[in-house]
Formats: structure tokens, sequence, C-alpha cells
């Protein structure tokens, strides 16, 4: 059972979530907060398996209450999904940053948003690869010069390359197609790139590219 907590000051929001989330028999609504201070109390409280935030909360906003949550060893297990009127919100690259697994805008399909609960417990990030490729241009136009890959010795020289596939925004699919490989060959080379990095999951991973220097600005073409 996939254990979801849903914190967003509009009650309408979550009531609408919980109906949905609720009538899936392998997902259950933990509980409910309705500002960023409770629900980072009920994170603690609760180890929920996904967090769904709204990025916009009073008392603590859910950036801030995200970058708690991943830098707490303790709730290394809780995915955080920020939830954003806009596809383009100014702090979606922020929230990335600081560690949720992706984002959603608010009127996704319900069919969508289960999708991408799902998604994220099994560890991967909740970016379709058109969200991805623009968080990706981004977070290029915001980079500085970046460090030397000295950080990815522990990888294969075929982790190395599906790490910058990842990191230019190409799906499990899209890489094995590039690689000749089957698509779980290419999943097991993401996970294990994944794990020896200490990734969260894979939005992290496409952070990690840019900044070991493995992806560069520019790569997008």
């Amino acid at each position: 059972m996939i254990r979801v907590l849903l914190a967003d000051d509009q009650s309408l929001v979550r009531a609408g979530f919980r109906a949905l989330l609720d009538a899936q028999p392998d997902i259950e609504v933990a509980d409910e907060a309705a500002d960023g201070e409770e629900a980072l109390r009920k994170v603690r409280e609760l180890r929920p398996d996904v967090v769904l935030m709204d990025i916009r909360m009073p008392l603590l906003d859910g950036l801030a209450a995200t970058r708690r949550i991943t830098d707490d060893d303790a709730l290394a297990d809780v995915k955080v999904v920020m939830l954003t009127t806009f596809e383009l919100d100014e702090y979606v690259f922020e929230a990335i940053r600081s560690g949720a697994s992706g984002f959603l805008v608010k009127d996704t399909e319900p069919e969508e948003l289960l999708r991408a609960v799902r998604a994220v417990v099994e560890g991967d990030a909740l970016l379709s690869p058109g969200v991805t490729r623009r968080l990706i241009a981004e977070f290029a136009a915001r980079s500085k010069e970046p460090a030397a890959a000295g950080t990815l010795t522990e990888l294969t020289e075929r982790e190395r390359e599906v790490m910058a596939l990842v990191g230019i925004g190409l799906s499990n699919e899209e890489i094995a197609r590039r690689l000749v490989v089957s698509p779980l060959t290419a999943k097991t080379h993401v996970s294990r790139t994944m794990v020896k990095l200490g990734a969260r999951d894979r939005a992290q991973l496409v952070v990690l590219a840019y900044e070991s220097g493995l992806v560069r600005p520019g790569w997008l073409g």
C-alpha cells in the first residue's frame, strides 16, 4: 500500500485528490496538511511514501518544507512531488534542486496523477520528456562553469554514457533505442548509477550530470 500525505492550503484541492487516491486499491491518503509546518510535522510522524506538496503555502512554503525533508536522512525514503498551478512555475527549478522527485500541475488528468504517485515510489522522476527538457534548459541557463567530473569515478563507461543521456532528457525507452539495448537494461543502468551516486531519483541525477560537468549547457541542440 502506497501512503500519501496531501499538503495544500486549499481544502477543495485536498478533497479532490483524496477522493481519487483513496479509491485506488494500492494507494491510501495517510493524512492532510494545510501549511508547510504542519506538512513537515506530519511527514516526520507518519513517514508517508509520497508527499504531494503545494509550492505556495502559509507559515512555511512547500519549497522550504521540501528542503527540510530531503536534508533529513531519517526521511530518505519519503518522495516529494511538488504541486503547482502553472507548468513553468518559477519555483519548479529550485524545487528539483531541493530534492523534489518531480512536479505536477494541479489540473493534471486523474490517470496522470495516479501514474505519478506510483512512479515516484519506484524511484522514477515525475518529469515528462518535454518538461524534463525545459527543466534542463533552465538549469543550463543558470549554471556556472561546472566542476570536474571527479565525483563520477565509481561509474563504468556505460553508466557515464547512460547518465549523460538522462542528463539531456532522454527517457529509458529513448536511451534503450540510442544504445541498442532493452528498456529493462537501460533502466537497470540508470538505477545502478543512482545507487552509486546516492541520487534520490532521476531528477537529482539530471542535476548531478550538470554539476559534475558530464553534461554541459548547450548540449540540447
